[in-house]
């Protein structure tokens, strides 16, 4: 049975989601030139843009599990959650790699980029979404095929 979520837990999303896009339209990383200019080692603004969110998370991340073992607001236990290095992590990192650099955004930054008036950006995200249509529906055909070729044996 599914635990019930606190009832705040969509609004403070929101509001996190908020705060997120904000701050990457305040320190310009919603601009792809911005970060294309990162990616050819003109600017280096975004490490430390990237630096403060690792800090912050980093902290979070080692404080919060001492203060309570449970979460605040889906009362879910705190846990790691470790994803082996396989093939499809390298080929779903490259994906990203290049969509990053042709684009010069990344998913988040995208959805920031539409509200500081990129519109073109919806170019972006369109292929994003064809993007992961495409890899869901060849996922979910090919764990078929395994599935009719393990039931065959």
């Amino acid at each position: 049975m599914p635990q019930k979520r606190h009832s705040l837990f969509m609004p403070l999303i929101f509001v996190g989601g908020l705060i997120f896009g904000f701050g990457l339209g305040f320190s310009h990383m919603a601009r792809p030139e911005v970060v294309l200019h990162f990616l050819q080692f003109a600017d280096f603004g975004l490490v430390f843009v990237m630096g403060g969110a690792a800090v912050v998370s980093g902290i979070a991340f080692a404080v919060t599990p001492r203060l309570s073992d449970r979460a605040p607001l889906t009362g879910k236990l705190y846990g790691r959650r470790l994803k082996s290095f396989d093939r499809n992590v390298l080929i779903g990192g490259g994906i990203f790699g290049v969509g990053w650099g042709l684009s010069g955004i990344c998913p988040g930054a995208a959805y920031a980029s539409l509200g500081v008036g990129n519109v073109t950006i919806l170019w972006a995200l369109a292929g994003m979404f064809v993007g992961a249509y495409l890899q869901g529906y060849w996922r979910s055909h090919r764990s078929d095929a395994e599935r009719a070729a393990v039931g065959a044996d």
